[in-house]
């Protein structure tokens, strides 16, 4: 069980949700400068502190209100009890619509784009690696 009160359970699920979506938001920068400086080399010097800037999003509003009584998302104890993250099974409708935002847009979509940027890295390699074998 957990073994603390609300307001250190609050504190530790903010600090979960806080640096696990800091550490996908880094790789997907990381993947995104990597494909600027392999695939665009002659924008990816200009275009990686634009993007460094414009991908550090503002997080706070997405990670869920530290007021256990909130409309649209809380911190509370897992089901099993042993730790505390977002209450995932919130019954109303802006918590559902939180959620979902939070799958979509913090999860689902740096996904996508490091996949895309790897797969866009390994295809030039791929062209490149043909090329030098023609000439």
């Amino acid at each position: 069980r957990w073994l603390f009160n609300q307001a250190v359970c609050t504190l530790y699920a903010f600090c979960g949700v806080l640096f696990g979506l800091c550490s996908l938001s880094s790789l997907t920068v990381l993947s995104t400068v990597c494909c600027l400086k392999v695939c665009y080399p002659a924008y990816g010097k200009r275009w990686v502190c634009y993007l460094i800037c414009a991908y550090t999003p503002l997080y706070p509003p997405l990670l869920g209100r530290l007021c256990p009584r909130a409309a649209y998302s809380h911190y509370g104890p897992e089901p099993y009890g042993t730790a505390c993250c977002i209450v995932w099974n919130a019954s109303s409708r802006e918590a559902t619509l939180y959620i979902l935002a939070l799958f979509i847009f913090c999860y689902l979509l740096p996904c996508l784009l490091i996949l895309a940027s790897y797969s866009l890295i390994l295809w030039r390699v791929r062209v490149s690696r043909r090329a030098v074998r023609q000439h």
